[in-house]
């Protein structure tokens, strides 16, 4: 087995995201390092009688190069088996797709980069705002099929309280609260994509190139709003909650940990 130091990373993007987390345990204990300034904290959790580890730090800042940044310190400093990011996503899915709401769990089976492309003339392209056109080239990262099986199971489970989605999940530099946004530039290219937020795939592609043993990546946000106008903090709290809950059943009870 490769020489993994700890269980779980879970990492987050703000201050009410690590509240979450924080509130999943009573005993964290800060990590001082010597050569890094990021603070960490561990605990650790029982199962079948054996004790795991797990390491949580947040993000200094929003975004995705932050996310891949901080991944990659956590995956060298700790090298833990699964890095999990948790918190809050706009909810993104069309009509055809059932309807979310408040506190639904995504759990990303595909992250992508939206906003990688290049600027045009808008007669070069089928994606125009304005004078400007958009020729897309989004990257792919998905989840092996083993880790789904065991967020299917989870989401199945009797002790499971959460609405859960697998879907992809989209990721861009910015925040959305415009619905022409999600029309001409997420779902014309993933039309199944359910949920938006600025982190996951960088951390994704963090954990997918870092040195071994790499890490499994897993994305767990809850919906917090839709992405368009009416966009406000009033979900923030519980989505974060429901979030950071799902996540410690997923791996508490379900994930591959020996």
């Amino acid at each position: 087995m490769e020489d993994y130091n700890y269980e779980i990373a879970l990492i987050t993007a703000t201050k009410m995201e690590t509240a979450a987390v924080m509130q999943m345990y009573r005993n964290w204990v800060k990590i001082y390092l010597d050569n890094d300034t990021q603070t960490y904290y561990e605990t650790g959790f029982l199962r079948d009688g054996k004790q795991y580890r797990i390491v949580t730090t947040q993000q200094n800042a929003m975004g995705m190069t932050v996310a891949a940044t901080l991944s990659m310190k956590l995956i060298e400093h700790f090298r833990p088996r699964y890095l999990i990011a948790v918190g809050i996503a706009a909810g993104v899915a069309l009509e055809d797709v059932e309807e979310q709401m408040y506190g639904d769990v995504v759990v990303a089976d595909e992250m992508w980069d939206y906003a990688t492309g290049k600027f045009v003339s808008p007669d070069k392209s089928d994606i125009r705002y304005g004078n400007v056109g958009f020729l897309p080239r989004p990257t792919v990262i998905k989840i092996s099929p083993e880790l789904r099986r065991c967020v299917e199971r989870a989401a199945d489970s009797e002790k499971n309280q959460c609405h859960v989605y697998i879907g992809a999940m989209a990721t861009g530099c910015a925040v959305v609260a415009n619905r022409e946004i999600l029309d001409k530039q997420i779902h014309s290219q993933f039309r199944h994509t359910v949920a938006l937020d600025m982190e996951a795939y960088g951390i994704a592609y963090a954990a997918e190139n870092a040195t071994a043993p790499r890490p499994e990546s897993l994305i767990i946000k809850s919906i917090s709003d839709f992405a368009d106008s009416s966009k406000d903090d009033q979900y923030q709290k519980f989505a974060a909650y429901t979030s950071a809950e799902f996540a410690r059943l997923l791996y508490e009870e379900f994930l591959p940990l020996d």
